[in-house]
């Protein structure tokens, strides 16, 4: 997004002020800068040079000075404010609804899969009589395709356009789902969801790097999300419903999946058929000249818009990786409580079959809402410290859940679990989007959601893997490890925990982890500044005294 890469202009009064107490920084500014400039380029120019001048003539005091330009918000200047008006909106055109309105279809119908498999796992497990070990691969085949979509998804959008994902991402998924529909013997089962998760991870890249440059893009991502969240909701009770309820065989529920399957193909073939690779090399090339139009003279083009930018160049940016992580850690936690919860109730709380199935449907409603909701405050209080707050919160209900032995008890926090979890996919694709150049963005974001959307195969079958030995009690202490390590990982991403400050980080060159680095250099310098080791030994001696 061009945004993280705007400098910020300064109010011309502010700048007088400014230069009225650094009186060596600014004459020489002033002099290179101010002649043939109207005034808005002469306050502009000047903040964008600025950091030579100080390494220049004021080194010493370089942080004292920095402060003011750190607190300057970005969003607000008119240079971004203009660059955020021409960001595409989502009802900018009919066609422009009528591919928003089909990816939200496109989430529904990921949300229901994802959703359902876990509803299903007791049943898989009597039909095939199998273990927890060997059914868990159902979550871990589709970890091969995601991780091929990581790689692929930057090389078909340049080859082939939004077509090409709207075409390939239904058709993997049928390729999967007609064999789970006729119930073939299970080997072959691991092997055909190979291609659904190639299929889910293609779309679920592309449509997060698309909706996620436009305007109001954590509003619209929570839309997204939550219909993913809505289709994991009825997903389970639709299925639970046609087992125990019907009287039907677990597979019939892939009969309702092709059929809708099938209409997506159809009507995403319509809708971006005009989406070709020539309409997606323009719009990369005019984000990148826009985004350079924002940063001014200094400003970067990591990117380029003469050729395509190769995810193995992206993969050198350290960004793209933590993002990833955490979307692994995320996507990880919260397929395994939604695929092992009915298994959790039935075994540990002694729960009914259908009030099993019930509660991971108030797992993925809770889910729903919490990224519809929350996704309009996120925004506005910061993604940083929104999502570390949202975290927390998530953890003190882990151990609820884990540590209250009632079923009911139980239904209420995983409830409100799935209610916190919610924005957290959201905020991580607009993080990425503030973070790094509109170059960088498919590739960034593609990689980062496919590889993430990994952690649905990943740790599911590691849930069950160990609770073949251990008891499906394992799902506890897993989940809440998962959610301490992507609480460290978001924190290790730059910015702050203040408003803004994604969008100022990449403007100051801001590193990841440098905030971290901050917290120890400060408590370093609490324990061993002299004031606090002279008042300790005075205090000390004190004592010795009145011990006398």
């Amino acid at each position: 997004m061009a945004s993280s890469t705007s400098p910020s202009p300064s109010d011309p009064e502010k700048m007088d002020h400014h230069q009225a107490h650094n009186v060596q920084p600014a004459p020489s500014i002033s002099n290179n800068t101010n002649h043939n400039h109207d005034p808005e380029k002469s306050v502009a120019i000047p903040i964008d040079g600025e950091p030579k001048s100080k390494t220049a003539t004021a080194h010493p005091f370089s942080e004292q000075e920095s402060e003011p330009e750190l607190e300057q918000p970005n969003p607000n200047s008119p240079q971004q404010h203009d660059h955020d008006q021409k960001k595409t909106t989502w009802n900018a055109s009919r066609t422009s609804i009528s591919r928003f309105l089909l990816i939200c279809y496109s989430f529904i119908l990921m949300g229901m899969s994802d959703g359902a498999i876990g509803a299903l796992i007791p049943y898989l497990e009597t039909y095939y009589s199998i273990s927890y070990t060997i059914v868990s691969l159902v979550f871990l085949s589709p970890f091969v395709g995601y991780l091929l979509a990581a790689l692929f998804n930057n090389l078909i959008h340049h080859h082939f356009g939004q077509r090409g994902v709207a075409i390939l991402g239904p058709v993997c998924r049928l390729i999967g789902f007609i064999p789970m529909a006729c119930h073939l013997p299970y080997p072959a089962l691991p092997v055909v969801m190979l291609f659904t998760g190639f299929g889910n991870g293609i779309e679920d890249s592309a449509w997060n790097a698309w909706v996620g440059n436009m305007r109001n893009a954590n509003e619209l991502l929570g839309i997204i999300h939550g219909c993913y969240g809505l289709g994991a909701t009825i997903g389970p009770l639709i299925a639970t419903s046609m087992v125990t309820k019907g009287g039907l065989e677990w597979y019939t529920f892939y009969y309702v999946i092709v059929g809708l399957n099938g209409s997506e193909l159809v009507a995403m073939t319509a809708a971006f058929w005009t989406a070709t690779k020539e309409v997606y090399r323009a719009g990369i090339a005019e984000s990148e000249s826009e985004s350079e139009d924002v940063a001014g003279a200094g400003g970067e083009n990591e990117g380029g818009t003469n050729k395509r930018t190769t995810t193995r160049t992206v993969m050198r940016d350290p960004i793209p990786w933590i993002v990833a992580m955490f979307l692994l850690g995320y996507v990880g936690a919260e397929v395994s409580l939604g695929g092992w919860i009915v298994t959790f109730m039935l075994k540990v709380r002694q729960a009914e079959p259908f009030d099993a199935g019930l509660t991971v449907t108030f797992f993925w409603l809770g889910l729903t809402v919490g990224r519809v909701v929350l996704g309009f405050i996120t925004g506005r209080i910061g993604e940083k410290v929104a999502i570390s707050v949202y975290l927390l919160l998530c953890i003190a209900l882990q151990l609820l859940y884990w540590l209250v032995p009632s079923f009911v008890a139980s239904a209420i926090f995983v409830s409100f679990l799935g209610f916190f979890l919610g924005p957290l996919f959201p905020a991580a694709i607009v993080a990425a989007t503030k973070l790094l150049p509109p170059g960088y963005h498919v590739s960034a974001i593609g990689f980062a959601a496919a590889f993430g959307g990994g952690g649905a195969a990943i740790f599911p079958f590691a849930v069950g893997a160990i609770a073949q030995k251990k008891g499906v009690t394992v799902l506890q202490p897993i989940v809440l490890a998962i959610l301490v390590f992507i609480l460290l990982m978001w924190w290790l991403l730059p910015g702050g925990l203040k408003p803004g400050g994604l969008e100022r980080a990449r403007e100051n060159r801001e590193k990841v982890g440098d905030e971290v680095r901050k917290g120890f250099r400060w408590l370093k310098g609490k324990a061993g500044s002299p004031n606090s080791c002279s008042s300790f030994v005075h205090t000390e001696s004190a004592a010795g005294v009145n011990r006398v």
